[in-house]
């Protein structure tokens, strides 16, 4: 079994194995919920300029509550609306693959620098984007990755929804 740190990496650079892993470990809840929380405080301290310092406590309650609602509207896209033969899957495995998905988040630290914030901002939501496909995919098992991109695109909506409530409370948020 690989290290928590390597279990990070190897998720940031959207390794299947890694997801594989992380899915099959039932003992990686804690983990997978560490990451979210890293990345969240990452996200909050690099935009601590701009929300304060309780938008540190803000970003990470925003995002563990957003971590729970994706995983668990994505089981339900993924297993009742869009399954296949294949498919077989539960909650626990989406919270730990969603959960490793945002470990590029981490790089929001360096929105501390003004100049990088809105780049840095952009980029790894893509890059968490991409990385919460890759565990869709593995997570549900499908074959392909158009189908984990459906599956995504439909309940990211409802994820949005918490990104705009943290909007309305706290302002301006992170850039």
């Amino acid at each position: 079994m690989t290290s928590f740190p390597q279990r990070m990496l190897g998720a940031a650079l959207l390794d299947p194995e890694i997801y594989e892993e992380v899915e099959a470990d039932r003992g990686a809840n804690a983990q997978a919920a560490g990451v979210v929380v890293l990345s969240a405080l990452a996200t909050g301290i690099g935009s601590i300029e701009n929300s304060g310092p309780e938008g540190v406590l803000a970003h990470t309650v925003v995002a563990v509550i957003g971590w729970y609602v994706w995983a668990y509207v994505t089981y339900f896209i993924g297993t009742r609306l869009l399954p296949t033969g294949e498919t077989e899957a539960d909650h626990g495995e989406l919270l730990r693959t969603i959960g490793f998905s945002s470990a590029p988040g981490i790089l929001r630290l360096l929105m501390l620098i003004p100049a990088l914030a809105l780049p840095v901002f952009l980029l790894s939501a893509l890059w968490m984007l991409v990385a919460m496909v890759v565990a869709v995919r593995q997570a549900l098992d499908y074959q392909s990755t158009g189908r984990a991109i459906g599956v995504c695109a439909i309940g990211f909506p409802i994820y949005a929804l918490a990104l705009v409530a943290s909007l309305l409370v706290m302002g301006p948020w992170p850039i």
